[in-house]
């Protein structure tokens, strides 16, 4: 039996899939990302969202999430935009650009499950999507 928390586990095979998602994304002919960037799209809804609460979503301070933000909006990829739900409320949203590359992304984590094996990913998708949550953790 392993010895390794389980934590470090996972926390292994998310930066493997993250390192590879973003080697193939660049042999496509995407910028480089880094991780906290591709971070943001893994949080980013269709609809957009709010600074504050991609900041949230990231766990990081508002301050880095603007850092994050700023260098995916020079690379055309995002925008912030007016919020018409909210006076004076800002939406992160992503370009055309941002759209494509996100497919690409979408296509690329689909084969990297494969490499990965379709039954070990689908039993894995199953106990981590049972116990997912957003939220702080709740005692059992």
């Amino acid at each position: 039996m392993s010895s390794v928390p389980l934590a470090l586990l996972l926390l292994r095979a998310s930066r493997w899939f993250d390192a590879r998602l973003l080697e193939r994304l660049s042999l496509r002919g995407w910028p480089a990302l880094s991780p906290a960037q591709s971070l943001v799209f893994a949080h980013l809804p269709e609809d957009g969202i709010s600074p504050a609460e991609l900041a949230r979503r990231v766990g990081t301070s508002r301050q880095a999430a603007h850092q994050l933000l700023g260098g995916l909006v020079d690379l055309g990829l995002l925008q912030v935009v007016a919020d018409p739900t909210r006076e004076r409320g800002r939406l992160v949203v992503l370009t055309g650009t941002g759209r494509d590359l996100a497919r690409d992304a979408a296509a690329v984590l689909a084969d990297l499950e494969m490499i990965y094996g379709q039954q070990r990913s689908q039993v894995l998708r199953a106990v981590l999507e049972v116990e997912h949550t957003d939220g702080p953790a709740r005692p059992r």
